[in-house]
């Protein structure tokens, strides 16, 4: 059985992994909606903002859980 910390660690884990892939296919999916739609550019911006936000977010996580492992 895991230790809590270790479980957490792993959760965490598991959300960033979840962030990122969702991220990827909902911007994907938006640009390709607004192509096909003919969204304006400044919707595609705020797709594009909006992903950059979440990736980096996941980033940050992913460097804690790696700082949490070193000690």
């Amino acid at each position: 059985m895991r230790q809590p910390r270790q479980q957490q660690t792993a959760r965490q884990a598991r959300l960033v992994a979840f962030v990122i892939v969702g991220t990827m296919l909902l911007w994907m999916g938006a640009q390709y909606l607004g192509g096909q739609m003919g969204w304006p550019v400044k919707f595609a911006l705020l797709f594009d903002l909006a992903a950059l936000a979440a990736f980096i977010w996941a980033l940050v996580v992913t460097y804690r859980i790696w700082r949490q492992r070193q000690s």
